[in-house]
């Protein structure tokens, strides 16, 4: 199976690319080169939607560290662009602005297996569409699934080491299991499969085929929602026995048992953490996007990440308001999301950089 991922993403077409800016120490450079080393671009270009309304806005990155490919999507209309760590020029790769019922896309991450697992932000906000998507490498829809809260916000996901996926919720502090077939851990679950979509959507809702959305842990005994963006950045600590969660209204970290689904909040040793939206975790480094304050914090956590030292803050990009970022290749890959502009202008681009350490 992973072969014919291989082969099947060599194929992938690229555009070369007229212009592009290379992006060092977490600032624009010159556009005198488009590589970085070893034949990689520095920055790689995404395709605008003109139809967008207030322009082409992105959030959310997944990669698929054995195939190459990165995954993008954007926020205005829900479309995904798929691109690869060679090539300058990414391109759609599903369309949205309601194709499986997809009109906004948030957090993306990729399993083990190459599937790809879509975070809907408020695509099913107060409406009957779905909250989340899981698709194969080749495009095929697994599944389009509600989730039990029918106000949820789903924001970004990351894969535990059951192999399921976990969201996390900007507006209730619960986090949501996404699996294939009827398997639970030890951790606490509400019980409640996702509830099928209905036909007007134009989806036909997979649960049939065995995935199910549960609700996972509710840390409200000790997280309070604030008005904004709550739950979002999710890793898996270095020992893998929690999930570490930010907090952007608050600018709070918390840990969630693997084990139990308990939540405890993580000393982080006096950082500043407003804002906090996408987390990169590679060891014991984790690096902190505050997305609107222009900032990139390391943290080095525990192996448990029941505390964090706080070791540097530096300046990103004032041009560019940075939102979720993945490692790939040894370097983090990061989303110029627009997000500061009422009508987004090109260039869109993902831009690299180390890792902190």
């Amino acid at each position: 199976m992973r072969t014919s991922r291989i082969a099947a993403l060599a194929g992938l077409a690229g555009i070369a690319a007229t212009a592009t800016m290379s992006f060092t120490a977490l600032g624009k450079g010159t556009a005198a080169s488009a590589a970085e080393g070893n034949g990689r671009p520095a920055s790689y270009l995404l395709e605008g939607d003109p139809s967008a309304q207030g322009g082409s806005k992105f959030e959310g990155i997944g990669v698929d560290k054995e195939t190459g490919a990165f995954y993008v999507s954007e926020v205005t209309g829900g479309e995904i662009q798929r691109g690869t760590a060679d090539r300058t020029q990414a391109e759609e790769w599903l369309g949205g602005d309601g194709t499986d019922g997809r009109y906004t896309a948030r957090g993306i991450t990729v399993d083990d297996e190459g599937r790809i697992y879509i975070a809907g932000g408020p695509n099913g906000t107060g409406n009957d569409r779905p909250d989340l998507w899981v698709y194969s490498p080749e495009g095929e829809l697994l599944a389009a699934l509600r989730v039990p809260d029918n106000t949820a916000f789903l924001n970004d996901v990351a894969i535990g080491p059951d192999g399921a996926a976990y969201f996390t919720n900007s507006n209730d502090p619960t986090i949501i299991r996404v699996a294939e077939g009827a398997k639970t851990t030890g951790a606490r679950s509400s019980g409640e499969l996702a509830r099928p979509l209905v036909p007007s959507e134009g989806v036909t809702a997979r649960s049939a085929d065995g995935w199910q959305a549960t609700e996972w842990a509710d840390g409200s005994s000790l997280i309070t929602p604030r008005e904004g963006f709550n739950l979002g950045g999710i890793v898996l600590s270095q020992d893998r026995s929690a999930f570490v969660v930010a907090q952007g209204t608050t600018g709070q970290l918390w840990r969630f048992s693997i084990a139990t689904g308990e939540v405890s909040e993580i000393d982080t040793d006096g950082a500043d953490l407003r804002n906090a939206d996408g987390l990169v975790r590679q060891g014991r480094d984790l690096a902190v996007i505050r997305n609107f304050d222009k900032q990139l914090v390391h943290l080095e956590l525990n192996p448990s990440a029941t505390s964090a030292e706080n070791v540097s803050s530096r300046a990103t990009d004032p041009d560019r308001v940075l939102t979720t970022g993945k490692l790939l290749g040894g370097r983090m890959l990061m989303v110029d999301s627009h997000f500061d502009e009422q009508t987004a202008q090109g260039p869109y681009e993902i831009v690299t950089a180390r890792m902190p350490r």
